[in-house]
């Protein structure tokens, strides 16, 4: 009977496959994108809307994509996608970092150091430009296999000519505000990579140093110990026992209290506060000189500009200096100054005078031969770490040395070689913070004009603006736009103005700053071929080169201003949060230094990729994740929909077994398509057979009102770049309120009553608003599952659209406020239904019946919850709950009994009904079931 009864039932149906494979499908999908132009089409689409410009940060083409590649792109594309179904104009230019010394650093790995030293700038260059545009297409396949839509086939490469003019357009702007002059002061350089550093290059991690105590003795006595009989000392504590050659100063706490400690027969002079603690490290008894019977005990002002014996060089003299940046925490209150070697001491010095700085260290971090003051003397053709013990061996030997240890503390070494990197003081190309306001500017362009996501990035960034010291932007390597400036051969003077800018721009508008190492200065310097200073004519130009940081920072100006399709300033930039230091911060300080404003009216700060347990990825751990080898096996759409689901704002972990987990998350947003489209597919169509809202039935007008609510959080979420905040009212919306409630109440009317029913075409209208709905909301996340279920879709539901990326975003059919208005019932409803269910599930384990349909509901409610449930927007409760009946009395408090149902089962649809009986030759049926046969 029941076999007979089912071809009479409008049981789904749909060509969506419930598997997705997705592996093998997605990359015919992608050819066809390609084939087709999507990206191009949108643009078209949306042509001469207002534009939507995210700009992107340019990675290095230095391998395969890896996971933290994959989470950044793929955020990026989520952004534009949902931008351009709001209708803007949304070009995407991908770009790539082809500058720098990881790539320089490959070529000489691959020559060998002594072939690469033979070698000359201009093929040294070329190796490195066939090295960096080598991985470009392997990059640029993987972030395609991942569905991000981008003009891909005219990305922007920092190597490009216009990239290497804008540089020096951008330099010119700034040196022509005075914000760019050459100093010579200590900056972080690297011995093993042979160049300076700014502080963005540099990474702090932990170092075991030898820590030593010297006494430096001074040449003339302290006020307040004429007539002590013994020598007196300064006991200075350091780290770097390799500076001690270099000496030239030692700094005390200004207004703080010093001792002088007795110790066979010399006076020990310290901070008073430390004083006990480093006698007792020493092994000496604390026992303070004594002056008219008191302790000496004075301010560090008695010791300003009293002169010290220099420890190596004989007949070399220091002088004693008072400096705020002493620490009072740690060592003996007393720090020796080697401004060569260090910014502190640099500063303190000069501000006491001393210009004539001595830096005893070369290229390569060996002492410079020699014997006098100014070269490594004793240790002259040392390298530094290998001086160390040889100096402390010295100090020792001439009764210097009070105490050596080994410390281990946080150190700077080079980002790129990871190996420790020293101070020195060299001649460098700076950008002033402060001369001109920059540091100010920036500062309040990151407090005031620019929105960050997440808000407090807004602090971190604007903390290392304010607390950044000038931008040493020259690096003596060879892959990299150079520094415009030449010195006379005639007399030596440094030259750089407007003209010879200008030159330089030109050049490299035509041939690229190749040009620089290959051509003759006075074939394209013109008239500006000439020495200010001597009238020569004989210009060479320098070899220094641009920091890595201010090529990409220029961007804005080589792409998002060279590009007509482009805007600036951008709407947003997004990458990693290390970018604060980097991109982030080289494009404000262009951008600020050159225009007044930042490049950006917004950014997007996010984490690192991390494995499951939150460990960094390594191969040694075997916890890599490679985001071409997931979609070979599962699809990039569950990449994607991993990036979606997880709080990117801070680190993200990722494995095989989150993994899975993301899988069944796909599965429930796929089977619930799936499911609308076996209702619609061939069935309905919205723009001929939808019912009006104020015409469909109460429970579809409360989903209706619901999926309107949910649509406005997604869309807020969206705007927000709160992926994790649409994902999550998404999936809660799909599994807990569509799967579990609404889509299981409406099965009956669905498949029970006659197609073309208002009842039924009520129910199908809803079925069309929410798959409307999700391919819209999802469409940025699973792009490639919503574009495959377009061909199964209703043409109206998909504007009429063959691919998915052509969507306009949805509208309700209602206002926000209009669905709020539903909400009460809503809630009553859900509210009736758990303590409903609750019964339900007693009732069936006492063995009372077996299906819902079996039974009805007698409900006592309190008057508020009576009167919604009975109101004007009441719903059809025993459908809502899939049982016989619900009968409602108004009472102090909610209670529920279940009883057995009235009527008789009906041998067609099996709800119980008064109504069964015979029917046109059908013997057990209902009233609805008959109209339906």
């Amino acid at each position: 009977m029941a076999n007979e009864y089912k071809q009479t039932m409008n049981l789904p149906k749909t060509g969506f496959p419930m598997r997705a494979g997705l592996s093998k499908s997605e990359p015919k999908r992608l050819k066809d994108w390609q084939d087709n132009k999507v990206y191009e089409q949108v643009l078209k689409k949306n042509e001469g809307h207002k534009k939507f410009v995210l700009h992107d940060g340019p990675p290095y083409a230095n391998g395969p994509i890896h996971i933290g590649h994959a989470m950044n792109k793929i955020s990026k594309d989520m952004i534009n996608r949902y931008w351009m179904m709001q209708g803007c104009e949304v070009p995407y230019v991908p770009g790539w970092d082809c500058h720098g010394q990881p790539i320089e650093h490959k070529v000489e790995e691959k020559l060998g150091t002594e072939k690469f030293n033979q070698t000359s700038t201009a093929k040294i260059r070329e190796l490195c430009n066939k090295f960096a545009v080598e991985n470009i297409e392997l990059q640029k396949a993987g972030f395609r296999r991942l569905g991000v839509l981008g003009d891909w086939d005219n990305p922007y490469l920092t190597l490009y000519h216009q990239h290497d003019a804008a540089d020096i357009e951008v330099f010119k702007a700034m040196f022509d505000k005075g914000m760019i002059y050459r100093g010579h002061k200590p900056v972080h350089w690297c011995k093993h990579c042979h160049t300076a550093l700014a502080e963005a290059e540099i990474e702090y991690s932990d170092e075991t140093s030898p820590s030593i105590y010297v006494r430096f003795e001074m040449t003339s006595k302290p006020a307040g110990l004429e007539s002590f009989d013994g020598p007196v000392d300064f006991i200075i504590w350091t780290t770097t026992p390799w500076t001690i050659p270099s000496d030239q100063a030692v700094s005390l706490k200004p207004g703080a209290a010093y001792v002088a400690v007795e110790h066979d027969g010399r006076a020990e002079v310290m901070l008073e506060d430390l004083a006990p603690k480093c006698c007792e490290e020493f092994g000496w008894e604390y026992t303070p000189v004594t002056v008219d019977g008191k302790p000496y005990v004075v301010p560090a002002e008695t010791f300003h500009h009293i002169h010290y014996k220099q420890p190596i060089f004989d007949g070399v003299e220091g002088v004693a200096l008072l400096a705020d940046y002493v620490g009072v925490d740690d060592g003996t209150g007393i720090v020796h100054n080697s401004p060569g070697h260090g910014v502190d001491d640099y500063f303190a010095c000069l501000k006491e005078g001393i210009t004539d700085i001595c830096m005893p260290v070369d290229d390569d971090g060996k002492f410079y031969t020699g014997e006098e003051f100014g070269t490594g003397g004793p240790f002259s053709g040392m390298d530094t770490d290998e001086a160390n013990p040889h100096i402390i061996e010295f100090l020792r030997e001439r009764g210097t040395l009070v105490l050596e240890k080994k410390i281990t503390h946080s150190y700077p070494h080079c980002w790129r070689c990871k190996h420790p990197v020293l101070f020195r003081a060299t001649d460098q190309w700076f950008v002033s913070m402060d001369k001109t306001g920059l540091r100010e500017q920036a500062g309040k362009e990151v407090r005031e004009n620019v929105k960050w996501y997440p808000a407090h990035a807004a602090n971190r960034i604007g903390a290392m603006v304010e607390q950044r010291p000038d931008w040493c932007i020259s690096r003596q390597r060879n892959w990299g736009v150079p520094i415009p400036s030449y010195t006379c051969a005639d007399c030596g003077e440094k030259v750089m103005n407007d003209a010879t800018l200008d030159a330089v721009i030109k050049l490299f508008h035509e041939k690229g700053s190749d040009a620089w190492f290959t051509d003759a200065p006075e074939s394209y310097l013109g008239e500006a071929c000439v020495c200010p200073k001597c009238g020569g004519h004989h210009l060479k130009a320098d070899k220094d080169i641009l920091d890595v940081w201010w090529d990409s920072g220029v961007s804005w100006k080589a792409v998002c201003e060279y590009r007509p399709e482009l805007e600036y300033p951008a709407d947003v930039y997004l990458e990693g949060s290390d970018q604060h230091r980097g991109w982030f911060q080289s494009s404000l300080l262009t951008s600020v230094g050159a225009n007044g404003h930042a490049p950006y009216k917004a950014v997007v700060s996010q984490g690192f990729t991390l494995d499951g347990q939150g460990r960094k990825m390594s191969k040694s751990l075997g916890n890599v994740i490679d985001p071409n080898k997931v979609c070979d096996e599962m699809g990039a759409d569950i990449i994607r929909l991993w990036v979606a689901s997880v709080d990117t704002s801070s680190d993200v972990s990722i494995d095989h077994e989150i993994l899975a987990r993301t899988s069944d998350a796909y599965r429930r947003f796929r089977n619930t398509l799936r499911f609308l489209l076996s209702e619609l597919e061939g069935q309905f169509e919205p723009e001929t057979d939808g019912v009006a809202f104020a015409d469909l039935l109460p429970l579809d007008k409360l989903m209706v009102a619901r999926l309107t609510q949910v649509q406005a959080e997604v869309d807020d979420a969206y705007a927000s770049y709160e992926f994790p905040r649409a994902y999550r009212a998404l999936y809660d919306f799909v599994v807990t309120e569509l799967s579990n409630v609404y889509l299981d109440a409406l099965k009956d009317r669905l498949y029970c009553d006659k197609p073309g029913s208002l009842e039924r075409r009520s129910a199908q209208t809803v079925l069309a608003e929410l798959f409307s709905m999700l391919m819209r909301d999802l469409q940025p996340i699973l792009s490639y599952t919503v574009d495959e279920a377009m061909a199964y879709a209703p043409a109206g539901c998909v504007d009429h659209q063959k691919y998915a990326a052509l969507l306009d975003w949805y509208k309700s059919p209602i206002t926000v406020d209009e669905a709020n208005e539903f909400e009460g019932v809503l809630e009553a409803s859900l509210e009736l239904r758990g303590a409903v269910t609750k019964a339900l599930e007693d009732a069936r384990s006492a063995g009372t019946f077996t299906k819902s349909q079996q039974v009805r509901v007698k409900a006592v409610v309190p008057a508020e919850m009576y009167a919604l449930l009975t109101g004007d927007k009441a719903v059809d409760l025993a459908e809502f709950y899939i049982v016989s009946d619900v009968e409602l009395t108004q009472g102090e408090e909610l209670s529920v009994a279940i009883e057995a149902a009235e009527g008789e089962c009906c041998d067609r649809c099996w709800n119980y009904r008064t109504t069964v009986g015979e029917y046109n030759g059908h013997a057990h049926i209902c009233k609805r079931c008959a109209e339906a046969l």
